[in-house]
């Protein structure tokens, strides 16, 4: 009996631990026009493309350079890049539909082809015909699939920690819940900024730059009203267009191609920025040896400095 008594109190504690835990962890979608307020600056625009506000900015004089972020993430993840860029080029990053204050599109497609086309839609509506293209992660993807449909368009090609090879590594933690039945609907409410930030954990070597208000950005712009449910359809895709289809893709892109690889990178190991240097006819790999996923944030001078001397060239 007492035995009985004590594991329907341990139950019940834990459940309450439980409920305490959920509450604390439930977060409210945050509206377009709160982040706007919060994140939005003199240089940010905002354009229509099927029936989004496309988030952007565009500083700078000079040729046009075109950055494209990653999963999760949004233009600010280029601001060290951008302020020293402006000072020679003309310089233009956006939110991606599904992140950052543009949020999702009304079809819910996120697939490379519909990015690559948003892509093109975004660039024809700005006037730019002619640029520099550079891309993080799933922003590289996108890049090097532009730079296959559109050639005539791009003088250089920077893919930073792409994807759209295959890796030999597990899935990350959030996109294994973001397609898993149950879980994935907990996600569209329970989102923890510490779940936030253990990810940020796993992109960046050096956790000391991971700083309040970095993670606090990140947390805020994955609770934009619709990016909840965007990561998931996002993240549902299967985004190999077959090995062999991706592998001539890849193959075709002529134009000259700087690869920035971090040698830690966990997500997308250097074995993939190895295999793209081999596919690619025209390109050059660089590796930062104390830099993850996000080169451009955790190691911003050190990447420019690679930059700037390809741009040069």
């Amino acid at each position: 009996m007492k035995k009985s008594f004590k594991k329907r109190y341990f139950f019940y504690i834990i459940l309450v631990v439980l409920i305490l835990f959920v509450k604390g962890a439930v977060y409210s979608d945050i509206s377009f026009e709160e982040l706007k307020k919060e994140y939005a600056n003199k240089d940010s625009k905002f354009i229509e493309i099927d029936e989004m506000q496309v988030h952007y900015r565009d500083e700078g004089q000079g040729f046009p350079i075109v950055l494209i972020h990653g999963t999760g993430s949004s233009l600010h993840t280029w601001n060290d890049w951008t302020e020293d860029l402006k000072k020679d080029y003309r310089v233009i990053r956006m939110d991606l539909p599904a992140f950052g204050i543009t949020g999702p599109n009304k079809n819910a497609d996120y697939s490379i082809k519909s990015y690559t086309h948003f892509l093109h839609q975004f660039l024809m509506k700005i006037n730019v015909a002619k640029f520099h293209l550079a891309g993080n992660s799933l922003g590289g993807n996108i890049a090097w699939n532009y730079a296959a449909e559109y050639p005539e368009e791009i003088e250089k090609l920077i893919l930073v920690d792409a994807s759209g090879l295959p890796t030999n590594k597990a899935q990350p933690a959030i996109f294994k819940m973001a397609k898993t039945p149950v879980l994935n609907s907990l996600f569209l409410y329970v989102t923890p900024k510490f779940f936030i930030k253990k990810n940020m954990e796993e992109v960046y070597v050096d956790d000391s730059k991971l700083t309040d208000d970095l993670v606090t950005r990140y947390h805020k712009m994955a609770l934009r009203t619709g990016n909840r449910q965007a990561f998931i359809d996002r993240a549902k895709i299967d985004f190999k267009l077959g090995v062999r289809a991706n592998l001539e893709k890849l193959k075709s892109v002529k134009t000259p191609t700087l690869l920035i690889w971090g040698a830690q990178d966990s997500w997308i190991p250097l074995d993939n920025g190895k295999r793209m240097d081999n596919l690619l006819p025209n390109s050059k790999l660089v590796i930062l040896e104390n830099s993850g996923h996000v080169p451009m944030e955790e190691s911003p001078a050190e990447s420019l400095a690679f930059l700037n001397a390809f741009l040069n060239d």
